[in-house]
Parts: structure tokens; C-alpha cells; sequence
């Protein structure tokens, strides 16, 4: 297997990392999770032709995970596609992926497929998963677990039911791949990490920067930081951690990250940056 960061960063904008999206490849299979800003320029920057993308896994509905995934199925499907894409996700995701096709984008696709080019509509395979196996694909499976991202803030309860958030492993080749999604540490993202051969995992800000209450908040509820992960690593047995969405911050503050986290766990480090290629 090989994975390939698309995008490293997070919702605010940086010109050196684009929205959060990963590319594993499993021998001629692409798999890609989440379609963050700027997504389909990265596959292309990478060589990945984005027709060949048939299977997309999403952790969640910020738009910083999600907000380029109609051009993920609309380009897909003008550069050449014409096989099914199978769009999975947490419960919501059928309906955005049926919005952006029969409302927000109707128009062009019946534009291209009617009259312009008159090419016929690639179907999109969509559906709300929750955990256990969500896909086999033969010579790979992926599991799918609920993560806390947010969830022990004050919310209403009606949205706390339809926050659902998840991060994934890939098993194949007698490998496991594990993406955290955006959570804290949580019995999902150590049910996915356990014994993982790499855990790409979120690490949105380092130890420095947790100086007031509401970062310091942030990094309990929200989303893991550099004073946390270590040990989500080490306590999980992986084996190798790839760091992904960082904030906006100098590069010296970006580096100190993976010191923080050296504190707690031993094994290979990797700050993530866009177009980085990870051999499993």
C-alpha cells in the first residue's frame, strides 16, 4: 500500500497545505478519504487522474473535509468515469451527495449530458454508515468507527444525535492502514489505532499554542492536539504516526509538534505535508 496527504491543512485558509483529503492506494485501487478545498488540483498535481477514484470515505460534514466533493464526483464523471462512485459517509451523507446532484449542480449535469457533450451521467453510490465493516472491496475491507469531535460541548441534544463523526482503518496486503478523522482521544479512535501499521492522525496544534482557555478547551474536546496524540500513538501500538490538519503557524511551531509528541511515543514520526507519498 502507499498513501499520498493531498491535504494537510484545516477550515482556515493556508497556501501551503489545502483541505484535508488522503489518497491510499491498495495495488490498482484508490481509495480517498475526505474531499477538502482543493482536492481534485492535488489528485492532479499527484498524477492520480481523478476518474480513477471510485470508492470516497467521509469523517465528517465540515466543510473542510467535504467542500470539494461535488467536484470529486462532477469532474470524476467529465474527465471519464463511468463506472459507479461510492460515496460513504456518516448518517447526512446521502442526502448532501442527492443535493448536490439533483439541486445545486442539476443544472450543469443536465447541461453536459443532454446537449454540450452529450456524455451519458455516472452514476453515484451513496450511503450513511455508522460502524463495523462499511466496504469490502475483495482484497481490502474498511471498518468504520464513531469518533468524539466536539461531542461534550454544550449542543443541543436534537444535534448532538445527528453529529455523528468517524475515522476508518484499512486492512490489505496484511497491512492496517488508520485515518482519526477529527476527534479527541476516544474508545473509536483506539479501537481503529490498535496495532496499526500507520495512523494518520489529526494534530491540529502544539503544546505552545495551548494557552488559553479556549484552545486548551479545543484540544479536550474537539480535536487532538500535540499534547495528546503521543499518547493515543503509543497506547495503540502503532507503528508509525503521520501528523495531518495543522493550523496556520510558522514553521518552527509546526516542528515543535513533532518534539511534543516524541515525548510520548517512540516510534516514527511524520509531519504531514501536501503531496507527501508514505510507503506502508
Amino acid at each position: 500500500m502507499k498513501l499520498m496527504l493531498l491535504g494537510t491543512g484545516g477550515p482556515i485558509p493556508d497556501p501551503s497545505r489545502h483541505g484535508s483529503a488522503a489518497v491510499l492506494e491498495v495495488g490498482d485501487t484508490r481509495l480517498l478519504f475526505d474531499a477538502g478545498r482543493g482536492v481534485v488540483l492535488q489528485l492532479s498535481r499527484a498524477g492520480i487522474p481523478v476518474e480513477q477514484i471510485r470508492n470516497v470515505f467521509i469523517t465528517h460534514h465540515h466543510y473542510d473535509h467535504i467542500g470539494d466533493l461535488a467536484d470529486v464526483v462532477l469532474t470524476g464523471w467529465l474527465q471519464g468515469r463511468r463506472q459507479p462512485l461510492r460515496v460513504l459517509g456518516p448518517p447526512g451523507t446521502r442526502s448532501i451527495v442527492m443535493a448536490l446532484i439533483e439541486q445545486v449542480y442539476e443544472r450543469d449535469i443536465a447541461f453536459r449530458s443532454q446537449g454540450e457533450l452529450a456524455i451519458d451521467w455516472a452514476p453515484v453510490e451513496s450511503a450513511d454508515v455508522v460502524s463495523g465493516l462499511v466496504h469490502d472491496g475483495g482484497t481490502w475491507r474498511v471498518f468504520a468507527e464513531a469518533v468524539v469531535h466536539g461531542h461534550g460541548l454544550e449542543y443541543p441534544e436534537a444535534f448532538r444525535r445527528r453529529w455523528v463523526c468517524l475515522g476508518y482503518r484499512v486492512e490489505a496486503e496484511g497491512k492496517t492502514v488508520a485515518f482519526s478523522g477529527d476527534c479527541v482521544r476516544c474508545g473509536g479512535l483506539e479501537q481503529l489505532a490498535r496495532d496499526a501499521d500507520v495512523l494518520v492522525q489529526c494534530c491540529y496544534m502544539a503544546r505552545t499554542e495551548l494557552t488559553t482557555p479556549y484552545f486548551r478547551r479545543l484540544a479536550q474536546e474537539t480535536i487532538a492536539c500535540a499534547d495528546t496524540v503521543g499518547r493515543i500513538a503509543r497506547d495503540a501500538r502503532v507503528r508509525k504516526l503521520v501528523l495531518t490538519h495543522f493550523r496556520p503557524a510558522p514553521a518552527a511551531t509546526i516542528r515543535s509538534i513533532a518534539e511534543d509528541v516524541a515525548r510520548d511515543y517512540t516510534g516514527p514520526i511524520v509531519l504531514g505535508a501536501d503531496l507527501m507519498e508514505i510507503a506502508v
